[in-house]
């Protein structure tokens, strides 16, 4: 019994140093197979992944360009000249000589009041003057003859200057009856009919001449120094989007308003196909001044807070961060006042997808440092 149990207890102690065993080799070996599969896997990947791995950009070179240095302002269009045409006295319309929107001259009649009683009463006065004038004759030639004095025939004369005073008065209201154009222009829908009682000075129609049109607009006070009169001006109205008008400043307002600290200028544009209209809004650039300077486009800039940077791509096409200062920006180009020269290399589009010091794989056109091409920043 006890041989029995010593050679069962035998066998049992050598499998137990087996397992000692493979738990002291174990890790050694897993350690060494960690290590080995990083060194795989860089040989079975290569350096091309690695360059495969560099985002594609655009490319440009920093370049030359002109600058219009230009303040903008929203302005508002009104007529050349502009009135509204009324009743001088109370009285029925007997007629209107316009529809909407004609266009008239000049002393155009645009309507005709009654003269009714106007008419009766210059009949009557002229009777009474033609009357006093053929009684001063006869007394003239009775006078002549020693028959009259001198003092009935200067009452006469009085009495005739009379009647005719009083002609002239009525025929003066009778012209009040007719409303005259003041100027050439175009005028507006009419409220009113034919037939129409109105009252002295209310409206009958609006006239306006929009042969020009005038653009009154305000800039800073900071901008006095760099406007005057006959100064070029470009607008753009919302009606007719991609089309400029230009013109000239024609006034400037003597007086700064304390409350804004801005002055208000004005500008006339020509309009001689009625197109603006009074009361439209436009947006106004004024052109100051004009220059050329280094320029990149305006992708290229990464902004963080008040300063800007541009990725500029060295000869090993690694990209670096580099600082620079901006000026103005016109037609897609930015000015750079320093921090790059002229045919840098920078990363022109698709600077998201760059990281500072990292590679790119930019594609370039076929020109290096070459002024702004027609239709960029020169043309506003």
């Amino acid at each position: 019994m006890r041989s029995f149990v010593y050679c069962e207890a035998f066998p049992t102690r050598l499998a137990t140093g087996r397992e000692i065993l493979r738990r002291l080799l174990f890790p050694v070996a897993l350690g060494a197979l960690i290590s080995f599969l990083p060194a795989c896997g860089s040989q079975g990947s290569g350096s091309p992944e690695a360059e495969s791995s560099a985002p594609a950009v655009i490319g440009d070179y920093v370049e030359r360009a002109t600058f219009d240095q230009s303040i903008e302002a929203v302005g508002t269009a009104y007529a050349n000249e502009q009135t509204v045409l009324t009743a001088p006295v109370t009285e029925r319309i007997e007629r209107l000589f316009f529809d909407d929107g004609d266009e008239i001259s000049k002393g155009a009649v645009v309507a005709q009041l009654s003269r009714g009683e106007e008419s009766a009463d210059l009949a009557a006065v002229e009777a009474r003057a033609r009357q006093a004038q053929q009684q001063l004759t006869r007394l003239q030639e009775l006078q002549d003859q020693g028959f009259a004095t001198r003092a009935s025939l200067e009452q006469q004369e009085a009495e005739r200057d009379a009647a005719r005073a009083d002609a002239s008065a009525i025929r003066s209201r009778i012209s009040d009856r007719v409303v005259r154009a003041p100027f050439s222009g175009i005028v507006g829908l009419r409220t009113i009919s034919d037939g129409a009682i109105v009252n002295a000075g209310a409206p009958i129609a609006t006239l306006s001449d929009i042969s020009s049109i005038k653009l009154d607009f305000t800039v800073p006070e900071q901008f006095l120094s760099a406007i005057e009169v006959g100064q070029s001006i470009e607008a753009v109205a919302a009606a007719y989007p991609g089309e400029v008008f230009r013109g000239a400043i024609d006034g400037i307002s003597p007086v700064v308003d304390p409350m804004t600290r801005s002055v208000t200028v004005r500008a006339v544009l020509p309009n001689p196909d009625r197109r603006l209209r009074p009361g439209m809004l436009l947006t106004v650039d004024v052109v100051s001044d004009s220059r050329t300077s280094l320029a990149v486009p305006d992708t290229a800039i990464i902004s963080q807070g008040d300063q800007n940077y541009v990725f500029v791509i060295d000869d090993e096409n690694i990209a670096r961060r580099t600082s620079i200062e901006t000026g103005m920006r016109s037609g897609g180009m930015i000015e750079v006042l320093s921090g790059l020269d002229r045919g840098t290399p920078i990363v022109a589009d698709g600077t998201v997808r760059v990281r500072d010091d990292a590679g790119v794989a930019a594609t370039f056109p076929d020109r290096k440092g070459e002024d702004a091409p027609a239709g960029g920043p020169a043309a506003l």
